[in-house]
């Protein structure tokens, strides 16, 4: 809350960051046609609230894609992960109370006498806290999962049914003809039926496996510089969405080559004959799909006929582009605030110090995360991060209170005094006060208060309108 309070610029930069990343992972999947591509779509993008990790290692993730065993894991899980804390009457009525009594203070500013509360009118104070509204409507509308112990509790269940394929199990071999299953090049009896995909010939379950799996949630981390990403509270997604790319890139790679292969009808048993499977998702015969732990993960891997379209780096594709555009709107939304001078200009130039401050820490754990070798670079990184992570908070604190005791201030006219009133912090010895108003002094005022409110308002509604716009993109075509 105070992180929030005392910087709204790292909340709306999170929030816009949240929906940008749900549009690019739906158009990065969208050329896929492997089974289960748009669970993968919806499962990963809920996960961004979650320390997210995925192990490629012992065909652990091809398996976890290309077995048809493991499709229950996919189905099971969406619905887990598919629990929602978004509109209610209460929220509803909440927010709407808060328009009306900000419009309502609009126009008392300017159907009153202006010239008798100008000190304590709270025009500037509503305009100053519009930047909640954008915030809550967004979180609600995107509806994170940030339940800490529901998230754990869905991945445990649903990695308690996943399968890996087997080192030295069978290699299923399929014939057209007969429709039973042959003895493998290597004289290995083949103990399946034709309708079991979840038999210990070409799978078991990867619990019992290695005590490890493709996507979980990391936990047991002590270490202080992770310590944002492993909170689940939605304002740090700016921490989590590095690694959440990288995680995602590594999903998308075996996708994308287990989609090209299966285009081509390349079995994952190169020894087996492709099979027709109309009435099968993606119509892909499970058949098609059933290997040894070694071709399942060879299934995944890149191949000449279907190359990445973008070069692997240490950041992931398009991530700077979203940055500069999450960047914008939420400085967007911090300085279309309403102004009470120096207080609200601090307030402002204080959050956005805590934003920048914050994003260069999640930028050096990253490189961090991502150096193999400990050097003196990595360990002056280190530091710096948590330095400037822990100063980020400490300044968003301190702001977080300063903007409190500055509308306070206003409301008891602490601010009608003469140094105030002289704008002497900004004029200096030009400064100057005005004893009485005249007509043109309040004609001039309200002119200023019209921009201002237009300023608050419409930045706010940007904010809302670019949430809206992204909230809901074009998922992959379902493989039922």
């Amino acid at each position: 809350m105070l992180l929030t309070v005392g910087s709204p610029t790292l909340a709306a930069y999170s929030l816009t960051l949240t929906v940008l990343n749900g549009r690019w992972i739906a158009r990065r999947f969208s050329s896929y046609t492997f089974p289960n591509t748009r669970e993968a779509v919806r499962i990963l993008s809920s996960l961004q609230q979650s320390p997210l990790q995925i192990n490629t290692r012992h065909s652990l993730l091809a398996s976890l894609i290309v077995l048809p065993s493991n499709d229950e894991w996919w189905r099971e899980l969406v619905e887990w992960l598919d629990y929602t804390h978004s509109w209610s009457i209460s929220a509803v009525t909440s927010i709407a109370w808060v328009i009306i009594a900000y419009i309502f203070t609009v126009i008392d500013s300017f159907i009153g006498d202006i010239t008798v509360s100008i000190n304590a009118n709270g025009q500037g104070v509503g305009s100053l806290w519009i930047w909640l509204l954008p915030i809550v409507i967004g979180w609600l509308q995107i509806s994170p999962k940030c339940s800490t112990t529901r998230l754990y509790q869905a991945m445990k269940r649903a990695n308690n049914i996943a399968y890996v394929a087997t080192p030295f199990g069978t290699q299923v071999l399929a014939s057209s003809s007969s429709g039973e299953y042959a003895s493998s090049s290597s004289g290995e009896h083949a103990n399946s039926s034709s309708g079991e995909h979840a038999n210990s010939s070409s799978g078991q379950y990867a619990s019992s496996s290695s005590g490890q799996h493709a996507i979980s949630l990391r936990q047991g981390v002590e270490d202080p510089l992770y310590d944002d990403e492993n909170c689940t509270i939605p304002i740090y997604n700016y921490a989590r969405f590095l690694p959440w790319v990288q995680a995602v890139e590594d999903v998308s790679d075996a996708f994308r080559a287990a989609s090209g292969r299966a285009r081509r009808r390349i079995p994952v048993n190169p020894d087996v004959i492709w099979q027709k499977g109309e009435r099968y998702p993606n119509n892909l015969h499970p058949e098609n799909r059933i290997g040894t732990r070694h071709q399942v993960e060879e299934y995944c891997l890149p191949f000449e006929e279907s190359p990445s379209p973008y070069h692997r780096t240490g950041w992931g594709p398009n991530v700077f582009s979203r940055i500069m555009l999450a960047s914008f709107m939420a400085l967007l939304l911090q300085w279309g605030l309403g102004c009470r001078s120096g207080s609200y200009l601090l307030y402002g130039s204080v959050s956005t110090a805590v934003w920048m401050l914050l994003l260069i820490s999640s930028f050096l754990t990253h490189y961090v995360s991502t150096t193999p070798h400990l050097s003196l670079k990595t360990t002056l990184a280190r530091r710096l991060a948590l330095l400037l992570r822990r100063l980020g908070k400490v300044l968003a604190a301190l702001n977080a209170a300063w903007i409190v005791v500055t509308c306070l201030f206003q409301f008891s006219n602490f601010f009608d005094r003469c140094y105030c009133n002289s704008s002497v912090l900004g004029r200096g010895v030009k400064s100057w006060d005005v004893i009485a108003f005249g007509p043109e002094d309040v004609t001039n005022m309200k002119a200023a208060w019209i921009g201002g409110v237009a300023l608050a308002a419409g930045s706010a509604a940007c904010v809302v309108f670019f949430v809206n716009l992204f909230i809901d993109p074009q998922m992959p075509e379902s493989s039922a």
